[in-house]
């Protein structure tokens, strides 16, 4: 699935990081958990997972943070190199992360882990689980339902799946993680017409 999925970013990444680079402006309540995550992570390097173009990566460096991105797709990370020269990127798979355990005091996966079936979910999890410091943050988004069970969709780059937030919130807690807080937002007008999911966790 990852291999496919590179393939698949690799095909579209100048389109993609065009067509999408300011879809967080309006989105006011995911910059807003975005913002809380910022304000509340401890101080020590905070890694955007599955980065794509960069654009979360310059968020939290704008908010302050000592944020780097990772990405599965070489043209994501080109393309996020390209754009924000002054900030660090690398190529890697948040189902086997070349991080130290403990080194990260935050973790941000907006939609990087939509594309990931059951058993690579959990192993992104545990990735996340160890490579924070106790007490470290991480802030997941995703496509949502408002009830019943995941389901894959259409997501025209790759399969992906959208996923309640009980079940993102239950799949953290088996990895270690501690819910703070959630969100379950509709669609703006400009989105795919699905709910819209984001899960604050804590490593203990």
């Amino acid at each position: 699935m990852t291999e496919t999925v590179s393939r698949a970013y690799d095909a579209i990444a100048d389109l993609y990081a065009d067509l999408f680079r300011d879809a967080l402006d309006e989105l006011h309540l995911d910059r807003a958990m975005i913002g809380a995550f910022a304000a509340m992570v401890p101080a020590g390097p905070v890694a955007d997972l599955g980065c794509g173009p960069g654009r979360g990566t310059a968020l939290l460096h704008g908010l302050g943070l000592d944020a780097f991105g990772l990405d599965l797709s070489p043209a994501m990370i080109a393309r996020a190199r390209a754009d924000h020269p002054h900030l660090r990127f690398d190529e890697g798979d948040i189902t086997a992360l070349d991080l130290p355990d403990g080194g990260l005091a935050g973790v941000l996966s907006w939609y990087s882990t939509i594309h990931l079936g059951p058993a690579e979910i959990a192993r992104a999890f545990a990735e996340f689980h160890r490579v924070l410091a106790p007490g470290g943050l991480v802030l997941l988004g995703f496509q949502s339902t408002d009830e019943g069970e995941a389901e894959a969709f259409d997501h025209k780059v790759a399969l992906a799946y959208r996923r309640p937030v009980d079940d993102i919130a239950e799949m953290a807690a088996r990895a270690g993680l501690v819910e703070v807080a959630r969100l379950l937002r509709r669609p703006a007008e400009n989105e795919r017409p699905l709910p819209a999911g984001a899960l604050l966790a804590r490593k203990p």
